[in-house]
């Protein structure tokens, strides 16, 4: 994942990892600017900020609250806009800063607030996480009142939006669930294709992990199920500038990058490591093009020390290592939603039917404060499951989204400062009480312990599998939820190592009525890792990093194997290749033409024309299967992509490169503003190998085009227990300031799979400062 330490200062273990695994330190060792004291309020005791030569802030506290308290400082100086934009839209207040056309957009955030008593939500939570909560709040506001009194030091967004930050407060962690579809649209894709009785086709698309049997859910009329029914879920991308974004910040933009939003861990046994010491590999796969999804910090203070990626406006850290234990995740798979549809009254819309009679919705009427104009008025509704997201009287008919995350306990904001406050094995499991989101959790501890857990809260159905949309009467409502100790679970397994890279990993014998959703990914990467991993009795941290960096495409070698008998340019290419999609290699730029043409020919061919706008995509095992029964559409695509790579990287194909298509562009979110595009200039130049399928997951972006739409932006290898010898990535840099030096410096190490010291230690640390920051408790002029 982020940016890892390492000993430097002729430390042996680090010396001898291959060149290709780390990069050179960029400036002269132990050089620091002359440090500079900002008076806060909310600290309780002076907080030092040690920044390092790659831009990682090492806060220095004298308790715990103050170590987040500097955590929330240093993401609010190097991400403010970032933060406060994802900030003001949770909490449905952008129309006050931007005008009416955000109205909409408030409405829909404010129907996914918390309305339990958040009072009792937060009597939850442990004090001293709370206390740590409310600490990183105040840093946050600590910087906003820094900036705010010297506005010189605002990022620039601010300036030409004309607009100030809001201030932050812990509530907000409870209040703000966010509204996500979760596969609510794919329910009603499903619907929909039961409705022209081809419910079979959805296989095509997203063949069901583990296998299950679909069934149209008792009473559901699936000839009335269409796109209306997720109304608001649909309403898209902010409307910044004269044309929407290409991406919210931190968000899953497309279907397709929710698809491919998972990531790769690895656990390795000190028996079945060179060093002894247990190793742990993660890279979280989000998209890559607009904001930077992580921040690395490091916090210590009596009690604490814990170093690696955060999710910059949420406190603590998510993938990274205490001074006990490494911890990493991947996204599990927990259907934690469902899509009701509710019957209205016939003579009030205001009542649906539920239990055998009619309810009447809890309904708010709100004043949404809009810039410049009068108040937007809109109407909330809920009902028994939830959120009601879309209201049809004409048709008598209302769809609403339960979600895990409006329950009571759903918000996760907490959880990765439990996490971060535990000392072993045993006192996790008390954090992971407070993780609701679906988690493959790493582990590894300097006593060579390792251990594999399930964390997420799922909920539990009266009836149904969550796979099609389901009558809202009552018959199907969820009856509570139940958390991580229902889950899988495994401790010092005697192979040595595991990993998961969300694919199927419930054990072989898992209770078919416990399984938590269908949802699993293709299983090629983790087949890819396994392989590897079972395959290396004595697993190092440059075996970790190369994996990390593995191109080989299982798809594409069964694609290889397939290709018909008889001469062509393309087959011949093909034929001699090795299945790597390197980002010099021609051959990959030709698989990936030729493969998406492929594609689109299938689905001509497997889907009747009254589903193909509904089934506009095909898993890749399915692809090859149905390719081996159709050689001569094999052999059309095959010339065709031919003469497409042709035009697209010209007549040589000795000169043709996949990284010459598949570029890495990031791009300020709302750079479709033009004196944002001038003030934020993209960081490209460069492009990449791999895909979706490929241990180095570099997937393609929505469109026609080949650019990378997502993949592995942070990565870490960690050697337990020796900290200073793991290393990490951030993808494009810490700062999301164009003058510091931090705006791109990790793009073209990123880019050439260079990874640089996760420094830890005091001295590592204190060889590679930078600047320092004292932060001293006080009250501002």
């Amino acid at each position: 994942m982020f940016d890892r330490r390492s000993f430097l200062l002729g430390s042996a273990a680090v010396v001898a990892l291959a060149p290709a695994c780390r990069a050179k330190p960029q400036r002269p060792a132990g050089v620091a600017t002359p440090g500079r004291t900002v008076v806060v309020a909310g600290a309780s005791a002076p907080i030092e900020i040690a920044d390092d030569e790659w831009g990682v802030p090492h806060i220095r506290a004298a308790t715990i609250p103050d170590a987040f308290f500097g955590q929330g400082y240093v993401v609010a100086r190097d991400r403010l806009f970032q933060i406060d934009l994802s900030h003001r839209r949770d909490l449905g207040r952008m129309a006050e800063a931007f005008g009416a056309d955000f109205a909409r957009h408030d409405a829909a955030a404010r129907l996914f607030h918390y309305r339990g008593d958040a009072a009792a939500e937060l009597a939850r939570v442990p004090a001293d996480v709370l206390a740590c909560a409310r600490a990183y709040c105040a840093g946050i506001n600590a910087r906003i009142a820094e900036v705010t009194a010297d506005p010189s030091l605002l990022p620039a967004e601010y300036a030409i939006l004309n607009v100030r930050p809001l201030t932050w407060d812990v509530r907000d962690f409870v209040l703000a669930r966010g509204g996500a579809e979760g596969n609510a649209d794919d329910e009603v894709r499903r619907a929909q294709l039961a409705a022209l009785g081809l419910l079979e086709l959805d296989a095509i698309v997203a063949p069901l992990r583990p296998a299950h049997r679909m069934t149209v859910p008792d009473g559901l009329d699936v000839t009335a199920v269409s796109e209306a029914d997720l109304g608001v879920l649909r309403l898209g991308a902010l409307p910044f500038g004269p044309q929407t974004p290409t991406r919210e910040p931190g968000e899953p933009d497309t279907p397709l990058e929710r698809a491919n939003a998972g990531s790769n861990a690895w656990t390795i046994a000190p028996q079945r490591s060179a060093t002894g010491r247990a190793i742990l590999a993660n890279d979280p796969h989000l998209g890559i093009g607009g904001f930077a999804p992580r921040h690395v910090a490091h916090l210590t203070a009596p009690g604490l020390d814990v170093i690696g990626g955060g999710a910059p406006g949420l406190p603590g850290i998510m993938q990274g290592h205490t001074d006990r234990f490494a911890f990493g995740r991947t996204n599990f798979h927990i259907d934690q939603s469902d899509l009701f549809v509710l019957e209205l009254h016939p003579d009030d819309p205001e009542r649906y039917r539920h239990g055998g009679g009619w309810k009447r919705f809890d309904r708010v009427d709100v004043a949404i404060p809009v810039k410049d104009a009068a108040p937007a008025a809109a109407t909330l509704r809920h009902a028994v499951q939830g959120p009601v997201v879309s209201h049809d009287p004409a048709r008598r008919r209302a769809t609403v989204l339960a979600t895990i995350g409006m329950q009571p306990g759903g918000s996760g904001a907490f959880a990765m400062i439990a996490i971060n406050l535990a000392g072993d094995w045993a006192s996790l499991k008390q954090a992971f009480v407070l993780h609701p989101s679906p988690t493959n959790f790493h582990y590894a501890d300097v006593a060579g312990n390792t251990g594999w857990q399930v964390i997420g809260f799922q909920p539990t159905r009266k009836r149904g599998d969550g796979l099609l949309p389901v009558p809202g009467d009552g018959r199907y409502d969820w009856a509570g939820y139940t958390d991580f100790r229902r889950l899988p679970s495994e401790y010092n397994p005697a192979k040595g190592w595991f990993a998961s890279a969300n694919q199927n990993n419930l054990p072989a014998d898992w209770p078919a009525d416990r399984v938590p959703a269908y949802s699993f990914r293709d299983p090629y990467r983790y087949d890819r890792i396994a392989a590897v991993l079972s395959a290396q009795p004595r697993h190092t941290l440059a075996d970790s990093v190369a994996l990390q960096h593995d191109t080989l495409s299982l798809p594409a070698q069964a694609f290889v194997a397939l290709l018909p008998a008889g001469a062509s340019p393309a087959a011949d290419m093909l034929r001699g290749w090795n299945a790597r999609l390197d980002g010099a290699s021609a051959a990959a730029a030709l698989f990936e033409i030729v493969w998406r043409d492929l594609s689109r020919r299938m689905l001509g061919v497997l889907i009747p024309p009254r589903a193909q706008d509904l089934v506009t995509e095909i898993a890749p095992g399915v692809l090859v299967a149905e390719a081996r029964k159709r050689p001569a559409l094999v052999a059309a695509s095959l010339a065709a992509g031919w003469d497409r790579a042709g035009a697209l990287l010209g007549p040589d194909p000795a000169a043709w490169r996949w990284d010459a298509l598949h570029q890495v562009r990031i791009a300020h979110p709302l750079s479709r503003i033009p004196a944002i595009a001038a003030a934020f200039p993209p960081i490209d130049g460069k492009g990449s190998g791999g895909d979706g399928y490929t241990v180095m997951a570099r997937w393609l972006g929505n469109g026609p085009g080949w650019r990378t739409g997502g993949g592995a932006s942070y990565l870490q290898v960690i050697d337990v227990g020796a900290w200073d010898q793991s290393l990490m990535l951030n993808l494009p840099g810490q700062s999301a300031d164009p003058k510091s030096p931090h705006y791109r410096d990790q793009y073209d190490p990123w880019i050439a799979g260079q990874m640089h010291p996760m420094l830890y230690t005091r001295a590592a640390v204190d060889a590679h400062v930078r600047t320092v920051t004292t932060l001293s408790p006080g009250t501002r002029a």
